[in-house]
């Protein structure tokens, strides 16, 4: 775990491109080295006046990349674990059997399935509401029980926004916490902690990345207290800190963080505006579009853009929407989100029974290519499938 320490008069996206302006002391070179090992010489007197004993706990480059993402966050410390999904369950594994939890109903489908399957077997009970609607978050908490709300914003797959200062009023009156996973906004559109969230997490496989070759979680806090402490020590415990290589990578990405996602959340508005007046579109779910729900919300909370998500549902149903992905030449018909190439999923059948997806949906994750390019290549795809 590493803390920010940034100089305050430079921005966050000139701090990220240098990674902190980090260079190699003994070379020069200014990308640092990959250190790898996992185990550490003891001083003379049996210390580790280094800091480091072993690669298990901690390492120097994942510290490095914390760092950034700390400072991305605009938090004190940060965590760096093996993957999203390890951050998440990390937060949940440190609350206390009999904690109660407070969950969105639309959220990450493997999360979700993780809380409605296994946080039973860690003595947790988990609500599942409606985030957007302030009135079902307060009726869902349980007074002297409530100890986590979770929230996702924009929400995967059909992007409701969901008001992060609202939210954290009604934690921190229940004397609980807000966590919220901000992957599909990152810390360039959203600082959830400038909002009155207590914990942010990040699949940074996603946007910090950016390039579709690291699996990465990560979590920055408000203040690093004793639950916090929690989190680090199953992180120790279990091993689920990130390799060195992947911070390395992961460093990498966030140098171009700031433009990739400018980039994407323009190219998302680009096909928004220009899909909702598709014949062969039903409906585009796009939180930049003053007809979404939380288009308001949204404005107050996300700055520089919308994001790089939207779906869209398909007219004629589910055979039309994925007969469309099947017709694609430029989109890429695969799982994930956040990086440089453009994809297109039908999340429905991704995420199985019991889904809240529409079958009729498309997830699209814009990626950096030419707007109008990936346009012409939906258009068609949309022509071919109602064709047949």
């Amino acid at each position: 775990m590493a803390s920010s320490k940034q100089p305050s008069r430079w921005t966050k996206r000139t701090l990220a491109a240098q990674a902190l302006g980090r260079t190699d002391a003994a070379t020069g070179a200014v990308v640092p080295p990959i250190h790898v090992a996992t185990t550490y010489l003891r001083d003379a007197d049996n210390a580790y006046s280094n800091g480091f004993i072993y690669g298990r706990p901690d390492n120097q480059t994942v510290r490095e990349a914390e760092e950034v993402i700390a400072m991305l966050e605009g938090a004190p410390v940060a965590m760096l674990l093996g993957s999203g999904m390890s951050a998440a369950i990390a937060t949940f594994m440190a609350l206390s059997p009999g904690d109660h939890i407070v969950a969105p109903k639309v959220m990450y489908w493997g999360l979700r399935a993780w809380l409605l399957d296994d946080a039973a077997h860690w003595g947790l009970k988990v609500s599942f509401v409606d985030m957007s609607d302030l009135a079902a978050v307060k009726a869902a908490v349980e007074p002297g029980r409530t100890k986590l709300i979770w929230a996702e914003t924009p929400a995967n797959p059909t992007w409701a926004i969901v008001d992060i200062a609202g939210v954290a009023k009604i934690a921190h009156e229940a004397g609980a916490r807000l966590g919220v996973d901000s992957t599909c906004a990152s810390p360039i559109l959203t600082r959830p902690l400038e909002h009155g969230a207590d914990i942010v997490m990040h699949a940074a496989t996603k946007y910090l990345n950016g390039h579709s070759d690291v699996i990465a979680g990560a979590l920055a806090t408000a203040r690093p207290d004793e639950f916090w402490d929690r989190i680090l020590r199953v992180r120790k415990q279990v091993g689920t800190i990130l390799g060195p290589f992947e911070a390395f990578l992961l460093i990498r990405g966030m140098r171009t963080l700031d433009l990739r996602v400018r980039a994407a959340s323009a190219n998302a508005m680009h096909l928004a505006m220009n899909l909702r007046q598709h014949p062969l579109v039903a409906q585009v779910l796009y939180p930049g579009l003053q007809d979404h729900p939380g288009h308001a919300v949204a404005a107050r909370q996300m700055a520089g853009g919308f994001g790089g998500m939207l779906s869209v549902r398909v007219k004629g149903g589910e055979a039309r929407a994925v007969a469309t992905a099947a017709h694609v030449a430029l989109w890429k018909r695969a799982t994930s989100l956040g990086g440089v190439e453009s994809l297109i999923e039908h999340r429905a059948s991704i995420e199985g029974a019991g889904t809240p997806c529409p079958p009729d949906l498309l997830r699209l994750s814009t990626g950096i290519e030419d707007p109008d390019d990936l346009y012409a290549d939906l258009d068609a795809a949309l022509k071919a499938a109602h064709a047949g």
